[in-house]
């Protein structure tokens, strides 16, 4: 039985399917079934794994037809026999050691329940900031600790760079459709069901970033809708039994995650800002303070951090812990 089972769907991926299974194949771990999933294509990506199955006994093609990304990861999943199992997208490329590298460390770490790595975003040329400063964020969550830390903020894997032992994923549910992300409900479940994580600090994944990716195509990876997930698991963790929260951030990303907050059925009774201009106003019916409030009128709400200012996150955490402020007991950070 193989031990690991490596889910790829695909839909029209053109030339892009060849050369990512081709890296899966190339693997210097031998033990693996590939479940490649033709989620109804129309370019002839099912002839190219076709072709793979002729030519390699460990790939086999499931066609299902037109069904939808988190129904085709499911059917792979289904019908894999591994105990672990994996992930990678049909236009992206694994490091020949990638999977190797993820089963010892699920090997040597039998209570972490979900591995990724580090990865690395191409082709380079076109690669726009708002990227790369997302993949060094990534890259910079490795332990468990720091990946629940900021866990609220973004997600912190890749998910064609996961492995996740079976009996985890069977247990939260497996891939569902809430209409937002299918990853990042996947882990901010498993979060949810005390699952611990990890990533070799390594780039083990190549990930291709293109203008048609789905995360940039599709509504259900909107901004609205991650911040709609987000609120929806904070209120069955962080804010469980909670009416009311403190936000600190008066400006753009605070107006907008307010919205958010108030359709979760949440009160908010004063927004924090370090901004001259923006303290002793109201914004949406709250008095925007100083943080000094915090100290001088402590009150039994939690603190939602909303600045994504780049470093504003560090300092605030920063003058929180310093006075006397627990994370997450006492705040999260979100964006």
């Amino acid at each position: 039985m193989p031990t690991i089972g490596l889910i790829l769907p695909f839909h029209n991926p053109g030339r892009l399917l060849w050369p990512a299974i081709r890296s899966v194949t190339a693997q210097s771990f031998s033990d693996w079934e590939l479940l490649a999933v033709d989620d109804g294509s129309t370019d002839g990506g099912g002839a190219v794994a076709d072709e793979w199955c002729r030519r390699d006994s460990r790939i086999r093609l499931l066609s299902p037809g037109r069904v939808g990304l988190i129904q085709a990861l499911n059917l792979g999943i289904r019908e894999s026999s591994g105990d672990l199992l994996a992930r990678m997208d049909a236009d992206d490329l694994m490091h020949r050691d990638r999977l190797a590298r993820q089963a010892a460390f699920l090997n040597a770490n039998p209570k972490t329940d979900l591995v990724s790595c580090l990865v690395e975003s191409f082709p380079r040329r076109g690669i726009l900031e708002g990227m790369t400063r997302y993949q060094e964020w990534l890259n910079s969550l490795v332990t468990h600790e720091q990946l629940c830390r900021d866990l609220f903020v973004e997600s912190p894997f890749a998910h064609p760079s996961i492995m996740v032992r079976r009996e985890s994923m069977e247990a939260v549910g497996g891939y569902q459709d809430h209409g937002w992300a299918e990853d990042y409900d996947l882990w901010l479940r498993m979060y949810l069901s005390g699952c611990r994580f990890g990533k070799v600090p390594e780039v083990l994944h190549f990930w291709r970033d293109s203008p048609a990716r789905l995360t940039r195509t599709d509504d259900r990876y909107s901004l609205h809708n991650f911040r709609r997930m987000k609120l929806h698991y904070l209120r069955q963790s962080h804010l469980a039994g909670r009416d009311a929260v403190q936000v600190w951030g008066a400006g753009r990303g605070g107006k907008v995650f307010a919205r958010v907050i108030e359709q979760a059925g949440l009160a908010i009774s004063r927004f924090l800002d370090i901004d001259p201009n923006k303290i002793g106003n109201t914004l949406r019916g709250a008095p925007v303070v100083p943080p000094e409030h915090l100290c001088d009128d402590p009150r039994d709400e939690p603190i939602l951090v909303v600045v994504g200012v780049k470093g504003a996150r560090d300092l605030i955490r920063e003058w929180l812990d310093s006075h006397g402020f627990t994370e997450p007991r006492d705040y999260v950070c979100v964006a």
